[in-house]
């Protein structure tokens, strides 16, 4: 691999990892207030698909996030009322939300635009477009630095340029301030927080948004950012992904970054070489490489994290003593 593809490749990185990234830091937040959630997938599709339908009909992307964002933050409302509230089973509630998502979307797609449940393709005002950075086409003849800062550091959206600075304040939120002690309380000793006078309830349901955020935020990028519309299950097992991440990085912040970008490089790496020969065994088959990052995703966690301890109470319901 020559200097080029190797910065070719990192950029793609780069791409592929911004909505793990932020999906990751979605399940970080629900899950380190004791919400267990596996429908990150379809708060992500859900947005994917709101944000593209409503950047096509109104030719604005901004307009296309704030519905994004909506659809993913009722959906998380929804498992908050039947995890907290109605204190269900919150792995039922996420598979729901998953079931849901996918099906709601494929029908009203077909329903609006009459293209097998997708978006119309997204002019340039309806999607988010690449940032050239200063002296970006300057520098880009200048040997190693040239293609790093002109291929790999400039020309992303502006949610890839987002994504780094959303684990920076995360982190600074979760360990650096009174509400993050308090989130990390609710997920480890609820019972303490609640005697301590604190609504265990209001701090979870905070969570739970904050995780429909960023979800909102990982789909929309999806459709408007990384791609020119909405595809029918274009998410494509991210969500799941995501929370491989997230026990990979043991909930913490910055291992959680590692890990996106780990699982990113991965699928760079499938997409980027394909049909690749190998002697004695010929020609890797296109579909074993669309698959990489998935078996190694279950090999990484099967073997190399050790024992992942989750938030104590995550899982399980409260039942405010009396």
């Amino acid at each position: 691999m020559d200097f080029v593809t190797a910065v070719q490749t990192l950029d793609s990185m780069m791409r592929l990892s911004t909505p793990l990234i932020f999906a990751c830091l979605a399940g970080l937040f629900s899950e380190r207030a004791g919400i267990f959630d596996i429908g990150l997938e379809g708060k992500m599709l859900a947005s994917a698909f709101f944000s593209a339908a409503v950047a096509a009909l109104t030719d604005s992307v901004l307009l296309g996030l704030i519905a994004g964002l909506t659809a993913s933050m009722a959906l998380a409302l929804v498992h908050g009322v039947a995890s907290i509230t109605f204190r269900g089973n919150q792995l039922i509630s996420g598979v729901a939300i998953n079931f849901f998502a996918s099906g709601m979307t494929a029908l009203i797609g077909q329903n609006l635009f009459k293209i097998g449940g997708r978006t119309p393709s997204l002019g340039d005002k309806g999607r988010f477009l690449p940032i050239d950075l200063p002296f970006s086409e300057t520098l880009a003849n200048i040997p190693l630095v040239g293609p790093l800062y002109s291929e790999l550091i400039s020309g992303h959206t502006v949610l890839v340029y987002f994504s780094i600075p959303t684990v920076i304040l995360s982190w600074w939120i979760l360990f650096h301030t009174r509400f993050g002690l308090r989130l990390r309380a609710v997920g480890e000793n609820p019972e303490a927080v609640d005697t301590a006078g604190l609504s265990v309830s209001a701090h979870r349901y905070q969570a739970v948004l904050i995780c429909g955020l960023l979800c909102g935020l990982a789909g929309a990028y999806l459709s408007t950012g990384m791609a020119a519309g909405f595809i029918r299950d274009m998410t494509a097992g991210k969500g799941f992904i995501a929370l491989a991440a997230l026990i990979f990085a043991k909930w913490r912040p910055g291992f959680a970054l590692i890990a996106c970008l780990l699982f990113g490089l991965l699928e760079a790496v499938a997409i980027r070489f394909q049909n690749i020969e190998i002697a004695m065994v010929g020609t890797i088959p296109l579909q074993l490489m669309q698959a990489l990052p998935y078996i190694l995703t279950v090999i990484i966690l099967a073997g190399f994290i050790g024992k992942a301890i989750p938030p104590k109470a995550g899982g399980i319901p409260y039942f405010k003593e009396r």
